[in-house]
């Protein structure tokens, strides 16, 4: 099942749909088949102003990592107009795109890598010290709720470092 409407980018090979980024997650695993993996899912999001309207730009990674020896990222990118979210909203959409992510992704993924060989976590941009620290138990729960490990600062480097290079 493709989401064509919204492609992903990969670094080093362009612009790629839902199909091709899974072939290509495959092949990365293929190479070193007696490796580990892990599969990171995490969006950050970056409010502009533009002629005085919110605009928000979220950007959801895929990171494929070879531990200890390399990693694959992909990312796209979607833009919501209107009012100015709230930070709860804004932590909720980010988790929700990714939990979307990740049951787009996950069901091709399970048919091209078999057996798994990657451990799936979902990475929250919340953390302990900050404005965020009181959402931590309720994302987390919706991330756990659907089957998936959550992750969160300083851990979710998916989210706040690598999702965040594309805002």
């Amino acid at each position: 099942m493709s989401n064509n409407d919204n492609p992903f980018v990969s670094p080093s090979k362009g612009v790629l749909n839902t199909d091709k980024m899974i072939s290509d997650i495959a092949e990365f695993v293929d190479e070193e088949p007696a490796s580990f993996y892990r599969l990171v899912i995490g969006t950050d999001s970056q409010e502009k102003r533009i002629n005085g309207k919110s605009e928000v730009d979220y950007v959801t990674a895929i990171v494929i990592h070879r531990r200890g020896k390399g990693a694959r990222y992909f990312w796209r990118k979607e833009k919501k107009n209107g009012v100015k979210p709230q930070l709860r909203d804004k932590i909720y959409t980010e988790t929700l795109m990714s939990l979307d992510v990740a049951q787009e992704i996950v069901p091709g993924l399970r048919r091209a890598i078999t057996p798994a060989k990657y451990d799936l976590e979902i990475h929250i941009d919340v953390g302990p010290l900050g404005p965020t620290r009181e959402m931590i138990r309720e994302v987390v729960g919706m991330v756990s709720g659907n089957g998936f490990t959550a992750k969160t600062k300083p851990d979710s480097w998916g989210a706040s470092s690598v999702a965040d290079k594309h805002t």
